[in-house]
């Protein structure tokens, strides 16, 4: 609900006020934003001003005020949510509109009005000094904790205006009392959670790579220093695009906090001739006073209900077996249907045929860019492999990596300024292959007819779209944005050619997992590292921001390919399991005993995944502080719920550990369908589970409990 009474903005979601006013010279200033606030006089926030700043001739001190759409330069010197080089800008309150439902960004994707529950409050603001408009929109959705926010930039002057940096959006906390929480990480080791106190000074968590990034993902959080899984105030800012990004926190010297999240400035730069348009990508607030986990459950609802879309949003998702671990690129066509012969034998749904299938590629040096069957390898073509695959009564997917070119191709050799490269520079390589240069037409044409040619002439059912590598050698500032407009243009077309194949994301494992991938397919794949025990913490951070519902969750070989470890297959499974479950290793070659855990891990796996991807995520064993991991995921009407723990490293002498369950229905009994003990859920909740765990390292316990 969006309420304007007394000069005063009143928007209200389902536990979430966010207030600002216009102020006697026209400027917008922030009031509040937390856990709702149900009966309020106006008049929340005096005026106060203190010395020692400067005051213009309407006789504001913006340095002084907590500002929704802050510019530098005139009477405020701290970071502007907008500026246009040198140019000193004033915003003042010109209109404003508030409507029914949201309207779509152009050309970036955003969050959908699913269950038609929002509504959109848009306020223009005016520049006269520069003839500018600026739009900020602010989308309340009355069932959820969530605020979209965005902001259009509309040149109205005669001559050309330069855009040097645009955030999506701007809170100005009256106060400092917070810590923070970002998610950095490498590749192999993606969203790792980090926390730090705000201190005075200003942190720019960003990335400049070309994609969001291993290496910081585009969600933080802002929190009361105390926050905990179950208590605190925990702001989430999170945002919807995919390319280089920037999360601002600028505490001043009156010790106040500025927030704001967009493109990253750094090497950003746009244009507008007169009447031209600017469009930032759309910013998710969602706030919780439940602490880390009511504030994910918040998120993770959110981006299940309004960021995913299409066939595959609700659907449980299939279990699959990519032969990427099992053959690499040394594989034929004999090799890949007793693979996905045995594997429809053990229940799996799907075979992936990942990277290796065309052009001449026996290894990475070559033939990115040219998507034509290997016919030495597949003598029966994709169509013709596709078709024996799914006569078997098992889906196939493909592995594409539409965006990238291999120097050695042909499709390089014909046009090589279709890569990405900079003037009088050589490309830099990276894994031996460039980028392509998807801000030009002819490049993302290409790109469209190649792929959807294929999808449309075989049976496919699963794409899995690689992105492996950074860009380098951008030709001009801003050029990172044109490119992330024109891969939502190709992923567009692609994925709405075909509407009813399951696409995943994927770059170099969890490097652009992000929420504006989310929008074009509903799930990605979380990391190359599939080591179980390295995927309790880059899962558990992964899980702050994204449901499990999103997240590709593999049972590989052991010893694992990556870290050497040597998990059980249960281990293996049981981690495995809390995500799109699947596996990536040679079946034909594992011992009986093992395919009899497969094809049990299966059944278990279709009894309980409507359950893992669509159910309450609840954190309950960090494993970055302890030897611990564990969460568990209950179902809407608490009467199923998976509980998964899982011990790194055995200590001798030590009782088995206990730990408070969660999320269950107060004075119920539950009885745990792997051992028919039955439980209270009290019992469960206050004094907690015994964690009966198997001797030696790298073991798990897990509960399947229904309500009696």
């Amino acid at each position: 609900m969006i309420i304007f009474r007394d000069n005063y903005f009143f928007l209200e979601g389902l536990d979430i006020s966010y207030i600002f006013r216009i102020d006697k010279a026209g400027y917008l200033v922030h009031c509040y934003m937390g856990k709702k606030i149900k009966a309020y006089p106006t008049h929340i926030v005096p005026e106060r001003f203190y010395c020692w700043h400067s005051w213009g001739e309407d006789g504001v001190k913006l340095d002084e005020i907590a500002q929704e759409a802050p510019t530098y330069g005139h009477t405020d010197l701290r970071k502007p949510l907008i500026s246009f080089g040198e140019k000193i800008s004033v915003l003042k309150y010109k209109c404003h509109e508030i409507y029914k439902g949201k309207k779509p960004l152009d050309a970036l994707p955003a969050s959908l009005d699913a269950l038609s529950d929002a509504q959109t409050l848009e306020i223009t603001l005016y520049d006269s000094l520069n003839n500018v408009e600026v739009k900020l929109f602010y989308t309340v959705f009355e069932s959820m904790n969530t605020i979209a926010r965005h902001v259009e930039v509309i040149n109205r002057a005669e001559g050309e205006l330069t855009l040097d940096s645009c955030y999506s959006m701007c809170i100005d906390f009256e106060h400092s009392d917070f810590s923070e929480t970002h998610f950095p990480g490498r590749w192999g080791f993606e969203r790792e959670k980090v926390t730090n106190p705000v201190v005075r000074g200003t942190l720019d968590i960003n990335n400049a790579r070309g994609g969001s990034g291993h290496f910081m993902n585009p969600h933080v959080c802002l929190h009361s220093p105390d926050a905990n899984e179950k208590s605190g105030d925990v702001y989430s800012f999170m945002l919807v695009y995919s390319g280089n990004h920037s999360t601002v926190i600028d505490t001043d010297q009156r010790m106040r906090t500025r927030v704001m999240q967009g493109i990253n400035p750094f090497g950003f730069k746009w244009s507008l001739k007169k009447d031209e348009k600017f469009t930032s990508p759309e910013n998710l607030i969602t706030f919780s006073h439940e602490g880390f986990g009511g504030m994910s459950r918040f998120l993770h609802k959110f981006i299940r209900t309004n960021i995913v879309r299409g066939y595959w949003k609700e659907k449980p998702r299939p279990i699959l077996i990519n032969n990427w671990e099992a053959t690499y690129m040394n594989f034929n066509e004999e090799k890949i249907l007793s693979i996905a012969s045995l594997a429809k034998d053990l229940g799996i749904e799907l075979f992936v045929l990942d990277d290796g299938w065309f052009g001449k590629r026996n290894n990475d040096n070559c033939s990115l860019g040219d998507w034509y069957v290997n016919y030495d390898k597949l003598p029966s073509g994709i169509e013709g492999l596709a078709k024996k695959v799914t006569d078997m009564g098992i889906k196939f997917g493909l592995w594409f990596e539409p965006e990238m070119v291999s120097p050695d191709s042909d499709l390089y050799r014909a046009h090589p300024d279709w890569a990405i490269h900079a003037h009088g520079l050589k490309p830099a390589e990276s894994r031996n292959q460039l980028v392509l240069d998807l801000t030009k037409k002819e490049v993302q044409d290409y790109v469209i007819e190649s792929v959807v040619s294929i999808l449309k002439k075989a049976k496919i059912s699963y794409v899995k779209w690689d992105y492996n590598r950074y860009i380098t050698d951008m030709p001009r500032q801003g050029f990172n944005h044109e490119y992330t407009l024109g891969m939502y243009h190709v992923t567009k077309c692609i994925t709405e050619a075909v509407p009813e194949v399951l696409f995943e994301g994927c770059s170099g494992g969890g490097g652009r997992f992000d929420l504006g991938i989310l929008c074009y397919m509903p799930q990605v794949w979380t990391s190359d590292n599939t080591d179980p025990i390295e995927r309790l913490y880059i899962q558990y951070g992964t899980s702050f921001g994204y449901p499990t519902s999103t997240m590709g969750s593999h049972v590989t070989a052991s010893p694992n390919h990556y870290t050497g470890r040597k998990p059980s297959m249960k281990t293996r499974g049981d981690i495995a399991i809390s995500g799109n479950f699947g596996y990536e290793l040679d079946i034909t070659t594992l011992p009986q005993s093992d395919l009899d855990a497969i094809k049990k891990q299966v059944e278990e796996c279709k009894k309980i995944r409507s359950l893992v991807q669509y159910g309450n995520f609840y954190r309950l064993s960090d494993p970055f502080t302890g030897n611990i991991g564990a969460w568990q995921i209950v179902n809407d009407d608490k009467s199923e719920s998976f509980f998964c723990a899982t011990r790194v490293m055995f200590k001798s002498n030590v009782y088995f550990p206990i730990i408070k369950l969660d999320g269950l229905e107060e004075g119920a009994l539950y009885r745990d369908e792997y051992t028919g003990n039955v439980y209270s859920a009290d019992e469960l909740m206050y004094r907690g589970a015994f964690i009966e765990f198997p001797h030696g390292d790298f073991v798990t316990f897990t509960m399947l409990l229904k309500k009696i």
